[in-house]
């Protein structure tokens, strides 16, 4: 497990996160398909949270595109880096992904978020944000389509709908199980919307939730109740 500081020059104030977010989102790139469905790496990364010990833990999952097996882990345990304010959640988490990502021994290929990329009230959620300072294609799933509207999908799986920023079509609602919910899908960085969501798609084969998500997640909790224990 890596043990993260925050960086020298994070933002710590709402103004100067804004500012860093105009700055970065101009970098995104929008212009290239990503990877291929079911073809090597993909990595999901998840973080949880003790704000009262001010304690995040991040974990990243690598799996094999093809299989679904797990291929590489690793985990990164830091101190919250920001202050719990929607639409700058990627700053609570970054430094700590970040590290995280850079534990693992092989390369993540593409990296799935639960959260969002371009759908993000200002265009620029932690898929994007993680993207274009990690320089990989990156997608975000997410479990609720945060203040966006849509449609509802048909029922039957595989179905999607416009997630809609007025005629802004920002991401999709896609229905991975037949007459569940469905999840959210945004391009990040370096990823078409299409592939976003045959992506997602290949990852959840039984759930609801891609594998990359649900896998990431167990073991980010269960980092941090190892990084709390006795505190």
């Amino acid at each position: 497990m890596t043990t993260v500081r925050i960086p020298a020059g994070w933002p710590v104030t709402e103004e100067q996160a804004r500012a860093a977010q105009d700055e970065l989102r101009e970098r995104v790139v929008l212009d290239e398909p990503g990877p291929p469905p079911g073809t090597g790496h993909v990595t999901g990364v998840d973080v949880a949270y003790d704000d009262e010990r001010d304690v995040v833990a991040a974990a990243a999952v690598v799996l094999d595109a093809a299989t679904l097996d797990v291929v590489a882990e690793a985990t990164a345990v830091g101190r919250v880096s920001f202050p719990y304010v929607p639409g700058l959640l990627a700053f609570r988490e970054i430094p700590t992904v970040l590290a995280a990502l850079g534990a693992l021994p092989c390369a993540p290929g593409l990296v799935v978020c639960d959260g969002y990329g371009l759908a993000h009230p200002r265009r620029f959620g932690l898929a994007s944000h993680l993207g274009v300072l990690a320089g990989l294609p990156t997608i975000g799933v997410a479990k609720n389509p945060f203040t966006f509207t849509y449609e509802d999908p048909d029922a039957r799986r595989g179905s999607a709908a416009p997630l809609l920023a007025g005629d802004e079509e920002v991401g999709r609602a896609l229905r991975t199980r037949d007459g569940t919910k469905p999840v959210f899908v945004s391009v990040g960085h370096r990823v078409s919307l299409d592939n976003a969501c045959a992506h997602t798609m290949a990852l959840s084969p039984r759930y609801r939730l891609p594998e990359t998500t649900r896998r990431a997640d167990a073991l980010c909790r269960r980092a941090l109740k190892e990084a709390t224990a006795g505190r």
